[in-house]
């Protein structure tokens, strides 16, 4: 289970058996720490693997799926801390930080391994079994010290926590086929390019020529049917990979583009 309460930034995640969330917008910075077990995030066409022990920063601004492995025997164990906007702009406004020059850093940075790190995390894990404990104040001074300590070990990614820009004008064609499984709405795909989603539907009726919804319906039943025709998926996993989120929907879409129910398919 993840555990959170309303206003605190710190996540606890905890699981006995593969866990697989399917996919998750990742609106603010997440700095976050394996404790047990193994995972494996998916970004665009990039893929990334941490283990226990690992240290990693996820930028904000991106679609991600993700599955939790815990280890043989025993369970996947994480925590994650929230980096938001507003605490972010507050320490900038009261150290005057500043972005100095763009830097190239991939969607999700590993991070070395460090004393500070350890302790700072030590310092947390006593609260993770009692939520009552993690008052916003407390979660607050703990977002804090966790960006103090990323800036003392990686100073450069001052130009990385600190850029509060909202996506620019983008690839459409490039980014919508790195992410037409993740299974969002057409807004969030409008944002994440840089777009309203007035500009999205007219730049999108431009370069593909259909609509965005009937492309992303022909895309995803075309992975679906690749999946369990010529991968062997069964179909409760095949659908889901594809970017359904509903199996009446896309059973019934399926059988209607292809004429045999994806049940057929799959004894074929």
């Amino acid at each position: 289970m993840d555990s959170i309460s309303k206003n605190i930034n710190i996540l606890h995640s905890c699981y006995d058996s593969k866990y697989k969330e399917g996919e998750q917008f990742i609106a603010d910075h997440v700095f976050t720490y394996l404790i047990s077990g193994r995972s494996e995030n998916v970004i665009g066409d990039e893929r990334y693997e941490f283990n226990a022990g690992d240290y990693k920063l996820s930028r904000r601004n991106q679609l991600t799926r993700f599955t939790k492995y815990p280890p043989s025997g025993g369970i996947y164990e994480s925590v994650s801390i929230v980096l938001d906007q507003e605490s972010l702009r507050s320490i900038a406004n009261e150290y005057d930080f500043k972005v100095q020059v763009a830097v190239d850093f991939p969607r999700t940075i590993r991070l070395d391994n460090n004393l500070l790190f350890e302790n700072y995390m030590n310092s947390i894990r006593p609260y993770l079994n009692d939520r009552n404990k993690l008052n916003k104040i407390f979660s607050s001074l703990k977002v804090k010290e966790a960006v103090m300590i990323l800036l003392e070990t990686n100073p450069l990614l001052k130009d990385v926590l600190f850029d509060f820009a909202e996506p620019g004008k983008i690839d459409l064609e490039a980014y919508m086929s790195k992410h037409y499984r993740y299974n969002v709405d057409l807004d969030r795909f409008a944002y994440l390019t840089g777009r309203s989603l007035a500009t999205f539907k007219r730049d999108f009726a431009k370069v593909f020529h259909t609509s965005p919804n009937r492309w992303l319906q022909q895309k995803r039943l075309a992975d679906a049917h690749y999946l369990i025709s010529q991968k062997g998926y069964r179909i409760s996993d095949a659908y889901i990979e594809a970017g359904f989120k509903d199996f009446s929907h896309f059973s019934y879409a399926f059988k209607k583009a292809y004429g045999i129910s994806p049940s057929k398919l799959g004894n074929l």
